[in-house]
């Protein structure tokens, strides 16, 4: 039975264009995506845009133009990205389209029937860059803990009976230890939890832009409420004989799993299941919070000038040397093996590119040219003995990229291919050749070729361009490349494809 799949990147803000944080959210989805997809699950992987709110509206009249106008430019830059990235995600879902409002209406009357919304008076800090209320000691030297500036707010407001749930969540995250990861966002939302819940301003009446609050004239949603029902509108709830819905949030298998910044854990982990519970739905499998970026050391920031334009770094790789695509799989490579998932990372051009030159280019790139090569101009082009062996490196493989340790994970592909480099260079089979020991040579670049084709195929969530293209010089079959493939083997005679460079060299050309 096929084991359905649900996994979401959260919806970008539109208030600005994307940068790297939006990309390495997208990516770790992506790889996730592809690695279910490989071994036999059905996968929806949803991304999309948050378009509503007071931050999107100023922001809009800033350059002059129509909330709309503004939403449509910005959340064409997330699609384009989405593209450039080469992400598989099966749907792009946008907070203002007709299916996401009808869904987040029908969300909020079901709350309210359920007797967890009441209305009363909003007071206290708020920030508008976070859409975010802060408690007053949750202020740092008079600003959000995020650095954002904050107002005093009063309005009229209706709430969110957020602090009936606080024993329940307690109860959830003891249940279930790995509901949030990693353990350091695991105790810090623990922590806040523990604090103490207020009950949660869920209405807005001092700007337009955002989702109608259904019978109640003048009232928007909290853009919170609004933008975390997307996960459901995407699915085509309130329908509940959705099959999407019924597939992927109802009858998931280890899912939903929403994949976050750092930065927006509490809204995900104690919010949306607060929300979910008050409506009688499913809470989510997991919520994973990755890290943040610095740019060479340096915190990123607008003001710095140093963010980090993922367009940018694209056009400075092909700068080097090689193709688009390339470039992509390369970038993509690089920001998930560069730091342990979950952990602060540094972006460093220096670092990329000696990652990328010393574990794909000089390992991987340089056995598949040098072993096929040979099978090509020795071996008229096939495979000439069969010698099938074990892949010691599977295991670890698979555990590490079922606990979203996609670092550990390449670092197994690549452990397996440095080690049967060094087996292809004690072997030697150029001087095996020399020296009339053709079946010993055969079996050398055997076991190359077949170390190639099992590498190949444990890079396809991560480099699915590059992997692709080691399959096609192996000529191994479409069939034929996905995880339960890996315990067949090629045979002799199969024909391979005339060799070419897969991982050139990145070389940074001195000005």
């Amino acid at each position: 039975m096929v084991k359905n799949f649900y996994i979401t990147s959260p919806i970008y803000y539109v208030n600005d264009v994307p940068h790297i944080g939006h990309a390495y959210t997208s990516i770790a989805c992506d790889v996730m995506a592809r690695f279910k997809r490989l071994d036999g699950c059905s996968v929806h992987f949803l991304t999309g845009t948050d378009e509503h709110g007071q931050k999107v509206e100023k922001s809009a009249q800033v350059r002059g133009k129509n909330p709309q106008e503004f939403c449509d430019e910005v959340s064409d830059k997330f699609r384009e990205l989405a593209s450039t990235l080469n992400l598989s995600n099966d749907d792009f879902i946008r907070t203002t389209q007709e299916r996401h409002k009808k869904c987040a209406q029908k969300f909020w009357e079901i709350l309210e029937r359920n007797g967890y919304i009441y209305k009363g008076t909003y007071e206290g800090w708020y920030a508008v860059r976070d859409e975010a209320f802060y408690a007053e000691d949750e202020l740092v030297n008079g600003k959000a803990p995020t650095g954002a500036e904050v107002a005093w707010h009063k309005e009229e407001s209706y709430f969110f009976k957020l602090s009936t749930f606080q024993e329940k969540l307690l109860t959830l995250y003891e249940a279930v230890p790995d509901f949030i990861r990693p353990q350091s966002r695991f105790n810090e939302v623990v922590s806040f939890v523990k604090s103490g819940l207020k009950d949660l301003s869920i209405s807005r009446t001092s700007f337009s832009w955002g989702v109608k609050v259904p019978g109640a004239e003048g009232h928007v949603m909290y853009v919170w409420l609004d933008a975390l029902t997307n996960y459901l509108s995407a699915l085509g709830f309130p329908d509940e004989n959705s099959e999407l819905y019924k597939n992927f949030w109802v009858d998931a298998a280890e899912s939903p799993v929403h994949i976050v910044g750092k930065d927006i854990v509490r809204f995900h982990a104690v919010y949306w299941p607060a929300f979910l519970m008050a409506a009688g739905i499913n809470i989510p499998y997991s919520i994973f919070a990755h890290g943040w970026w610095t740019n060479e050391g340096e915190k990123i920031s607008k003001s710095l000038g140093n963010v980090i334009d993922p367009h940018k770094e694209l056009v400075w790789l092909e700068s080097l040397g090689c193709n688009h695509e390339t470039a992509v799989d390369f970038f993509r490579y690089f920001l998930l093996r560069e730091v342990p998932f979950g952990n602060d990372g540094d972006y460093s051009r220096q670092n990329f590119l000696l990652r990328i030159n010393a574990e794909l280019a000089n390992n991987i790139g340089n056995l598949a040219q040098r072993s096929l090569t040979m099978i090509y101009k020795n071996c008229e082009g096939k495979i000439q003995v069969e010698n099938p062996h074990n892949n010691s490196h599977l295991e670890e493989y698979f555990v590490a990229m079922r606990d979203f340790s996609f670092e550990r994970a390449i670092g197994a592909v690549i452990e397996f291919a440095s080690d049967i480099n060094k087996k292809f260079n004690d072997l030697a089979p150029w001087n095996l050749k020399k020296e009339g020991k053709i079946f010993e040579m055969n079996e050398a670049l055997y076991l190359a070729a077949e170390s190639m084709r099992q590498i190949a195929i444990l890079l396809l969530p991560f480099t699915p361009v590059s992997a692709v293209r080691i399959l096609d010089l192996l000529g191994v079959a479409e069939s034929e490349r996905n995880f339960a493939a890996l315990k067949n083997h090629l045979k002799s005679g199969h024909k391979i494809n005339e060799p070419k460079a897969i991982f050139p060299r990145l070389v940074e050309v001195q000005k």
